[in-house]
């Protein structure tokens, strides 16, 4: 069982409350059981940049503002905004919000958590552009940047307020504000957001369980869901059968084997949207020499058939990739081909002097991608066509992201959405020159480095003119295909199942952070 959640436990005791002490307008409060593949790692907002620790936050905190179904920004803790000059965005701020301890939200707040995400490294990245947050009054905040930002209220979706009160101070002698990256830090077991659900239990890797925040600012939203009872399900067919048995009533992510099954029973509802999470593999050159000559990593990609693994290991439930931007982001470059020749990739390997092969670990997490493990096994038998020997080893994402960090082996899988939806994103994070005083390259475990790379990617965070944008970013794609800065799968669809009568559809999006707060159960 976890700690306290927050530092006085009567307090949680009415927070959490009863269904009689539900949000107003609500005559009661349904439960929603619900099975991921894999529960959160941490419950600090700031600790992981991951599309877990998103979705997390969507439901215990909220951000300034957030996407619409439609890409387009809906506000949320802030009510609205407005350009002071071409270096400053101002923010007003919702009165009346109070976080599940009862403080009340301030500008004071906001700009307390900024300056944190500007500490967190990972995701001070995202913010190296902005110079400073400065309270203007006790509900206006406003951001200056360093030049013309075009992504401005992009990146403040990653802004989620936290509780300064509740996380300043001292706890058994260490700060409560401190990031620690799979540590047990106090952010990473108590929380106070703002959000429309309190954690009133959790084990990890076992279950979690949310309840309403009786005092939720948003008394507009249609939410009637009172209780979530979370439970990780590795397995996908044992979350499916949990779905179709009617164990459990939403599950993500739906394997594209069972995609039919769900959609044709007559108890659930099956959601499905195109993808943009980038899956792919990572050639570390700190480690292997060879990864250093480009012919080596250019014999790798063209010896991974990954047409061929969309069409067999995800059913064709993925779009080839052959870059990082998906169709429909500035950097999208059309003319970048897929490229599987094994014939090729053996002529790259001799003329590198490499012909006798290679011996190199990989690692892979067997739960945080769609078949994850399944195209890494696939992968390590078609390197095997060149020569390439892997040792492979999988691992729950739990386990599998503190290796990462540690760039413990030799070749790692990492997918990644932008966030941002901007073909930036991605270089900024994959494929930047590694740099922990900016936080540049923080999930860049190639130690790909290229200074032009960089360079395209920093201009391209100070052009506002969309033309001039989509040339830089399209440029960068073309380099790093060049140079085989990674090695592409495909952008990964996805798809939802749940039980008729979940409203699951108003609350999906292709973000994947169903917003669960506004979901209606029947």
């Amino acid at each position: 069982m976890m700690k306290s959640l927050l530092a006085a436990a009567t307090a949680i005791a009415l927070v959490a409350g009863s269904p009689a002490a539900y949000a107003a307008g609500h005559s009661e409060g349904k439960t929603l059981k619900m099975a991921y593949d894999a529960d959160p790692v941490s419950m600090d907002p700031h600790e992981q940049l991951s599309g877990g620790t998103l979705q997390l936050s969507h439901m215990i905190f909220d951000p300034l503002l957030r996407w619409d179904q439609n890409l387009g920004f809906e506000p949320r803790l802030a009510t609205g905004w407005e350009r002071v000059d071409e270096t400053t965005m101002r923010f007003m701020l919702r009165k009346g919000v109070t976080f599940h301890s009862g403080n009340e939200m301030t500008a004071d707040d906001v700009v307390w958590t900024f300056s944190r995400l500007k500490e967190s490294p990972d995701f001070k990245g995202v913010f190296v552009p902005f110079l400073s947050m400065e309270k203007i009054d006790d509900h206006t905040v406003e951001i200056k940047t360093d030049g013309p930002f075009p992504l401005v209220l992009h990146n403040a979706t990653y802004i989620f307020p936290m509780d300064s009160k509740f996380y300043t101070g001292e706890m058994d002698g260490k700060d409560k504000a401190e990031i620690t990256k799979h540590g047990d830090s106090f952010a990473s077991q108590n929380a106070s957001g703002t959000g429309p659900f309190i954690i009133t239990e959790r084990e990890q890797g076992i279950k979690v369980v949310f309840e309403r925040n009786p005092d939720y600012w948003d008394t507009d939203s249609p939410g009637n869901v009172g209780m979530i009872e979370f439970t990780p399900i590795k397995e996908a067919p044992t979350r499916v059968a949990a779905l179709l048995a009617g164990d459990v009533d939403f599950i993500a992510p739906v394997p594209p084997t069972d995609l039919d099954r769900v959609d044709k029973n007559g108890d659930t509802t099956l959601v499905t949207m195109p993808g943009t999470r980038i899956i792919t593999l990572q050639l570390n050159q700190d480690r292997v020499e060879a990864f250093k000559d480009v012919r080596v990593r250019q014999a790798i990609v063209h010896a991974i058939n990954n047409e061929g693994i969309v069409k067999k290991i995800m059913r064709g439930f993925g779009t080839v990739g052959t870059q990082m931007s998906p169709a429909g982001y500035l950097g999208h470059n059309p003319d970048l081909k897929p490229r599987f020749d094994v014939a090729a990739a053996q002529a790259l390997m001799d003329e590198a002097g490499y012909g006798d092969g290679l011996e190199v670990s990989m690692m892979c997490p067997n739960n945080r991608y769609v078949n994850d493990f399944k195209i890494c096994e696939a992968s390590a038998s078609m390197l095997a066509k060149i020569g390439i020997k892997v040792d492979l080893t999988t691992m729950p994402k739990a386990q599998y992201w503190p290796k990462f960090d540690e760039r413990a082996a030799d070749i790692m899988m990492i997918g990644w959405h932008s966030d941002t939806e901007d073909s930036a994103n991605f270089y900024e994070f994959l494929t930047m020159t590694p740099n922990e005083e900016t936080g540049r390259g923080q999930y860049n475990s190639g130690a790909y480095s290229n200074p032009i790379v960089d360079a395209l990617t920093e201009a391209s965070l100070k052009e506002t003119d969309d033309g001039r944008r989509a040339a830089l970013l399209q440029h960068v794609e073309q380099i790093l295909y060049d140079d085989a800065a990674f090695v592409p799968f495909h952008w990964q669809n996805l798809a939802w199942g749940a039980r008729k009568g979940v409203g699951i559809e108003k609350v999906v999006n292709a973000m994947n952070f169903p917003y669960l707060g506004d979901l209606v159960i029947e």
